[in-house]
């Protein structure tokens, strides 16, 4: 019975993560920016400019959203999602 206790143990250690441990957070470390409400701060926590709409590329843009907005994203991942997805990067 001890030998079967032990063998037992051996095997749930054997085994992997069940994933219930919290996953440290790489982003806690970024200094966080006070804004208005034409900012958003994305995942580096960097204030960045929300998507606006303008007859010609404004200064600092980065991508053309197909709803004709532009984005000043700083990230790929995400840019124009509530516009509809990336019409052209920049």
């Amino acid at each position: 019975m001890k030998r079967a206790m032990i063998l037992a143990c051996i095997a749930l250690a054997a085994l992997p993560s069940t994933g219930f441990a919290k996953a440290p957070n790489h982003h806690t470390s970024a200094p966080r920016t006070t804004h208005g409400s034409d900012y958003y701060t994305n995942v580096n926590g960097r204030s960045v400019h929300r998507p606006m709409r303008s007859q010609s590329q404004p200064s600092g843009a980065t991508a053309r959203c197909r709803d004709g907005t532009w984005s000043f994203s700083q990230n790929h991942r995400g840019t124009c999602s509530h516009h509809g997805g990336v019409a052209s990067w920049l």
